[in-house]
């Protein structure tokens, strides 16, 4: 089991280049002696590159994996080094006509008929995906093709390495701890550490997420959250503080004009129905006329909160700037429900949040989750664990990476996976998950303490996490979260977060760190009536993102250029109630497009969080009953991407979604 492990401990960037290029060479090979039988099946085709599949994985995934999380100059290098050779390597599978003939005589074969809905399902998406990769098309174009994936690879990387290069190189040395007023203990401690250890007297800001969030929500230095929100807003971008040898200005307008060559080649009008070509949603207009309908519900309430902070803004004599909104939101957040985020950080403690997550899946899932030992790992914060059925029998394995790392670890939150679940001739192939995040280390003695956003943050990225580790399903091209609908494989990690509001699930985890006292019931009751504060503003900046990028990519025109800053300020005059200055560059940051594969898809998270509030409401209905929960695990997780997604939730729901349970969630109103 263990075996089937990266072995961090020995694994080194010279070895991992060298087996690169061993694997692959082996792959070739073997696919070119794959392809001389004159007849195919699941058995002499498709298992077989699954094998090769899994030999990629292993000594890629790793690499590709140490460049987010200890993106030291030595692996950014093996990774720079082996993108461009796996790029082609994929981009050869998915052009080879022989190949995609091969799987189409699988298709065609009475054989067929027997398969599995699994196995029917790798072979559909796999000639679909044959097809949106340009196997049919003319040789001048395919070739065409060929150079613009690898190009954009290659961009997609750049656009993400320009980032978190410019986030490491900016920081702002404090001597003078005044300038720090308002700011919590533990954020001055954490500053304070950092300038430590670069050898300094003082306290050193940084634009990692905690370190900016401590300056932007409760300093009352004005000037300093300016100049904060200035370098964050800025990153690697022309504007700002920062050196220009990291903007991705250029990168981005390469990045359009490539992936709309693409979908044009591949006869497609724009880049947003070729990303929509595998998702559930069936049409860009589709998926406007939900954001748009949405933002028509949201604005009306956005500006009324965005009014309340205004009004409280001049009762300090302070015309509001975006560099003051979230400020005086946890002002207004405190005056009105009588909460902060470092009222709610002492029963937050992180050991006791992940103990308490764990406590809710086991109950909700039939499972158990032990830690492991004798796994190696990248870093001493890294922990282990096993997920084990009642009788003891390990069916996965993941590592908790939770703590930031400003030098050598990118920022946000994320799941991926390690190893994916495959039957084999000698049993089945575990599979195994990375859970990455980035919360504030622990300082003083004391255990990281996290906010309540944080707390839904590693609810979310766990809720990824079941979705690849429950899967049941045998054929690694559908097990977990592989063959999802990119618009649905947010579903899983935003239901988990409805857990991080329900009182009998917080009073498992959420015990004062010292006192150990359960939250109290008024506590409990501010934090639920917490998840209604601000939505508006919340949810119309989802749908700025959301349109944004559908617009971007949707109405793409080569003779004008990329027009980023256009289209942005167009969707901001229709869904946003407040302007950032004009120097604001958040596109150059956004890499959930730009370096993800969130790119025409971004809507996403919106319409995924249809389908969770609609799946939880399912729990509410029932009484949170045990079997409600077990159904969701059968139809839902188990299944992974073996069947439609909107098969899979009918499955569970008895119906199609609707939008009513997100609205009454959000307390946004139905009418």
């Amino acid at each position: 089991m263990l075996s089937q492990l990266p072995a961090f401990d020995r694994f080194n960037p010279t070895e991992a280049q060298a087996e690169l290029d061993k694997v692959l060479a082996q792959n070739r090979s073997e696919l070119a002696e794959l392809l001389k039988r004159e007849s195919h099946s699941w058995e002499t085709l498709i298992e077989p590159l699954e094998d090769t599949g899994d030999r990629i994985s292993r000594v890629w995934g790793p690499t590709a994996h140490l460049f987010s999380v200890w993106s030291t100059p030595e692996w950014r290098a093996a990774y720079n080094a082996g993108l461009p050779k796996v790029t082609e390597y994929g981009v050869e599978l998915s052009q080879n006509e022989a190949l995609y003939r091969a799987y189409q005589s699988i298709h065609d074969s009475p054989a067929f008929a027997s398969f599995s809905p699994a196995r029917k399902k790798v072979v559909t998406d796999a000639l679909r995906d044959f097809r949106l990769a340009g196997v049919a098309l003319p040789a001048k174009d395919k070739e065409r093709f060929k150079a613009i994936s690898l190009r954009l690879s290659e961009l997609h990387a750049k656009f993400e390495e320009h980032l978190m290069d410019c986030v490491q190189a900016w920081s702002k040395h404090v001597t003078d701890e005044r300038e720090l007023d308002g700011m919590t203990d533990a954020a001055k401690s954490a500053a304070r550490e950092k300038a430590r250890a670069k050898g300094l007297e003082g306290w050193l800001l940084t634009l990692d997420f905690p370190s900016y969030d401590a300056v932007i929500s409760k300093s009352t230095n004005r000037a300093l959250r300016r100049e904060l929100y200035e370098a964050y807003a800025t990153r690697a971008s022309e504007q700002g503080p920062h050196d220009r040898k990291f903007d991705n200005t250029a990168l981005m307008s390469e990045i359009l004009a490539l992936r709309d060559e693409q979908a044009k080649l591949l006869g497609f009008s724009n880049f947003a129905e070729l990303s929509l070509a595998t998702k559930m949603a069936e049409s860009p207009d589709e998926v406007e006329k939900f954001l748009r309908d949405l933002a028509i519900r949201a604005k009306p309430r956005a500006q009324a909160e965005l009014d309340e902070l205004r009004a409280l803004a001049r009762e300090d004599g302070i015309e509001l700037e975006v560099w003051d909104t979230a400020f005086y939101s946890e002002r207004l957040r405190q005056r009105k429900l009588g909460l902060s985020d470092e009222a709610l950080r002492p029963y937050f403690p992180f050991p006791q949040v992940v103990r308490g997550m764990f406590d809710l899946v086991e109950r909700l899932y039939d499972v158990k989750i032990e830690p492991v030992g004798g796994i190696p790992t990248w870093h001493a914060d890294v922990t282990t664990y096993a997920l084990k059925y009642r009788d003891g029998e390990t069916f996965g394995i993941f590592y908790l990476d939770p703590y930031a790392r400003p030098a050598t670890k990118r920022g946000g939150a994320w799941m991926d996976e390690c190893v994916v679940r495959r039957k084999l001739a000698g049993g089945v192939q575990i599979p195994a998950a990375y859970l990455v995040c980035n919360f504030t280390p622990p300082l003083g003695g004391q255990p990281a303490l996290l906010n309540h956003d944080e707390v839904l943050t590693l609810f979310h990225e766990f809720g990824h996490g079941l979705h690849h580790l429950l899967t049941r399903v045998d054929e690694a091209s559908v097990a977990g979260i592989r063959g999802v609908a990119w618009d649905a494989v947010e579903l899983p990690s935003q239901f988990m977060e409805n857990w991080a509001y329900e009182p009998a699930i917080l009073k498992l985890f959420a015990k004062h760190w010292q006192t150990g006292e359960v939250m109290p019931d008024a506590m409990i009751e501010k934090l639920r009536a917490d998840r209604q504060f601000q939505t508006g503003l919340a949810t119309v900046r989802q749908l700025e993102f959301s349109l944004f990028d559908l617009l971007l990519h949707r109405d793409y025109d080569a003779a004008r250029g990329a027009r980023v800053q256009e289209t942005l300020d167009a969707v901001r005059r229709d869904v946003a109630v407040m302007t950032p200055p004009s120097w604001n560059r958040m596109p150059n940051s956004f890499s959930h497009i730009f370096a993800g594969g969130y790119a025409a898809g971004y809507y996403s998270y919106k319409w995924a969080e249809v389908l969770s509030s609609d799946a939880f409401a399912a729990f509410e209905e029932s009484n949170f009953s045990a079997e409600t929960g077990l159904r969701f695990r059968d139809t839902v997780l188990a299944q992974g991407g073996s069947r439609e997604a909107m098969e899979l939730f009918i499955a569970f729901r008895g119906r199609k979604p609707n939008v009513d349970a997100l609205l009454r969630h959000s307390g946004l109103s139905a009418a």
